[in-house]
């Protein structure tokens, strides 16, 4: 079995991603959505969480050597923390905004100048968060190596915010994979795993589409 669809099984069995096209999840941002993912939910599982720590590890001999893990706050903290601990390196994590109080640090941690950084995130939508986290880097003067995520809905518009800011990344599992192995293992049925496809062909007018308001 892949990494990808190792990973989306594992997900899919500890509820770490929910799958509801009958009653969609209502996003942060409005946006209405037959699947919701929280990662956080891998920390609970020793086995998951440590699944995922290998295959950071594996993966992460593409972006060359690397001097420090950084985490994106705040649920990609405790899975970079795992991943530098793994790979003997230092670790720092990134705020959203600089604190606004002491210090009023953005960078929570030592790096040298020039460091060369592997960002670490455990979601990606648009990728909006992450490319923050590498623009915030790249102002200090550090080299970032590139991200590496759990997991990625695959919309067309992250893909084109990481080519815009030219930084590589890559995600352990995606939505196209979990969706499949879903099926796979009779998580949804053939019928709900069209509905499924077809809000990720087109998020944005997937829910007017199908419960037309």
């Amino acid at each position: 079995m892949n990494t990808e669809t190792l990973i989306a099984r594992k997900l899919l069995q500890i509820n770490a991603i929910k799958l509801n096209p009958q009653n969609p999840f209502t996003w942060t941002s409005g946006m209405r959505s037959p699947i919701y993912c929280d990662n956080r939910v891998t920390l609970s599982h020793p086995e998951v969480r440590t699944a995922i720590k290998e295959a950071f590890a594996k993966q992460s001999v593409v972006f060359g050597e690397i001097d420090m893990i950084a985490g994106v706050a705040t649920a990609g903290i405790p899975h970079g923390a795992l991943l530098a601990d793994k790979l003997g390196l230092p670790f720092c994590y990134v705020r959203s905004s600089p604190k606004e109080h002491g210090r009023q640090n953005q960078i929570e941690g030592e790096l040298r100048p020039g460091s060369r950084v592997l960002v670490i995130e455990d979601l990606i939508s648009t990728g909006g968060s992450s490319v923050e986290v590498v623009g915030v880097l790249r102002r200090e003067g550090h080299i970032v190596a590139g991200v590496m995520a759990i997991f990625d809905y695959g919309f067309a518009k992250a893909s084109e915010n990481f080519m815009n800011i030219d930084c590589k990344v890559i995600s352990l599992s995606n939505y196209k994979t979990l969706i499949r192995e879903a099926g796979v293992i009779s998580y949804i049925t053939e019928e709900e795993q069209k509905v499924l496809e077809s809000w990720n062909n087109d998020p944005q007018n997937w829910y007017s589409k199908h419960f037309g308001n």
